[in-house]
């Protein structure tokens, strides 16, 4: 994580771990083709004392300062997310420096051991730009496959991103980051991007394209050919835990 990251201060972090003010947003998966719900993305929420919203990714920036803290809310925050589950498919993000926090062997991991009591999980892994965290996404994905648990690859196409090409032959599902949609009008971009659609589909691997919030963007995906999509034009399932 950069030094420079915004962080919550330690007090609002401890009051909202311990009074365990988490939920969970259910981000439905379209079929593209017949416009329908075929699973939901779990995304974590986090809220204050007062019922505020706290941005997830400031509360993961101050969690990755304490890996045990972190893996203790990750894990919480999975239980969660499949105690509360809609039916049909979930996809779960589950995060590396998480996983790895209780220095487990990756097929002797929690995460491991809660995920595969459960059917229809999809576990993402985030596409990043740390060498170390292409490695152990690819730890965690060979112990997700060998015991038959799909996995995917979140935030394809990002700039920031590095593409691991182990980590993207063993996946099932590719992600597009939203950010597709912003640079459709790069003609360079958009010729990796199909690429990569290419790729996918050669591959028979399943594609979603993310970050869908009006018709224009599904024209988009319907010109690129993906399989699914996911976005704030389809309405979202909210739990909210709230002492």
């Amino acid at each position: 994580m950069s030094a420079s990251a915004p962080v919550l201060s330690r007090l609002m972090l401890l009051e909202m771990i311990q009074a365990g003010r988490f939920g969970v947003e259910y981000q439905p998966i379209v079929n593209l083709s017949g416009n329908e719900v075929i699973g939901y993305e779990a995304l974590s929420r986090f809220y204050t004392h007062l019922g505020e919203s706290l941005r997830p990714d400031l509360v993961y920036a101050s969690l990755h300062e304490n890996p045990i803290t972190l893996f203790q809310v990750e894990y919480a925050q999975k239980e969660l997310q499949l105690a509360e589950r809609p039916s049909g498919q979930l996809f779960v993000n589950l995060d590396q420096d998480a996983f790895f926090a209780v220095g487990a062997e990756a097929h002797n991991n929690p995460f491991i051991e809660l995920i595969r009591c459960q059917d229809n999980v999809v576990v993402e892994l985030i596409e990043n730009s740390e060498i170390n965290d292409a490695i152990m996404s690819l730890s965690m994905i060979e112990a997700f496959d060998a015991l038959g648990i799909e996995t995917a690859l979140d935030d394809l196409c990002h700039p920031h991103s590095m593409i691991s090409v182990s980590v993207l032959q063993l996946v099932k599902w590719v992600k597009l980051d939203r950010c597709v949609l912003r640079m459709v009008k790069n003609p360079v971009f958009m010729a990796f991007v199909r690429q990569m659609i290419g790729f996918a589909r050669a591959t028979n691997k399943k594609i979603v394209l993310e970050g869908i919030e009006t018709e224009a963007d599904l024209e988009v995906a319907r010109q690129l050919e993906v399989d699914y999509v996911q976005g704030f034009l389809y309405r979202p399932q909210f739990i909210n835990k709230l002492p």
